[in-house]
């Protein structure tokens, strides 16, 4: 009768190698899924905070000063009936389509999103009531001007609340692209109001 002893002899080289090969097949593996997982979390942070800068920096200035025209002759009675500014791109800013900006102007009493009376060759004299508009392009790159705001670019624009700006009165506009942060600028209506007026 023979006995059943544990012996290892059987135990080749070739088992050996494929054991180990296995051991390495499966640490491969588990290391391309760690390190696979580990490039795409980092892809997403990064496409997180690039999105995070463009929401919240304004890709917008202004060029100069903001004016109110109107037909003031200096009495109490007169009033701002356009408000004129131009808007270029901040250094570094990407283009702006201004067929998707919103315009909201505000004071003590009122509260109004302007209409966009801009059209595709930017060539307004000046808008309507409770509107805004292009009415002059300046520096464009192509010799056909566009409401896309590029570099270097300069957009003249006009605004015209419902409501005329009354002497001392502080208001706002908004600017708000479809892509970053919002842009206000806020104005004082002098006490003497003329027909063209520098707004501080």
């Amino acid at each position: 009768m023979s006995s059943f002893k544990h012996k290892d002899e059987g135990f080749t080289g070739l088992e050996a190698a494929i054991v180990l090969i296995a051991f390495v097949v499966v640490a491969a593996v588990f290391s391309y899924v760690v390190l696979g997982a580990g490039f795409f979390t980092t892809q997403k942070a990064q496409q997180t905070v690039h999105t995070s800068v463009e929401q919240s920096s304004s890709t917008l200035e202004i060029v100069g000063n903001v004016y109110g025209t109107g037909t003031g002759d200096g009495s109490s009675s007169s009033t701002i009936k356009y408000i004129n500014f131009s808007m270029a791109l901040a250094p570094g800013g990407t283009p702006i389509d201004f067929s998707k900006v919103v315009m909201v102007y505000s004071n003590a009493t009122t509260l109004e999103t302007l209409a966009d009376n801009s059209n595709a060759s930017t060539v307004v004299t000046q808008p309507s009531a409770g509107a805004w508009a292009i009415t002059e392009v300046q520096n464009s790159p192509s010799a056909s001007a566009s409401i896309l705001l590029q570099p270097n670019e300069q957009f003249q624009i006009s605004a015209q609340p419902t409501n005329p700006v009354l002497p001392n009165d502080v208001f706002t506009i908004e600017i708000r692209p479809a892509i970053g942060a919002a842009f206000s600028i806020t104005r004082t209506a002098p006490a003497a109001i003329y027909a063209v007026n520098t707004l501080y």
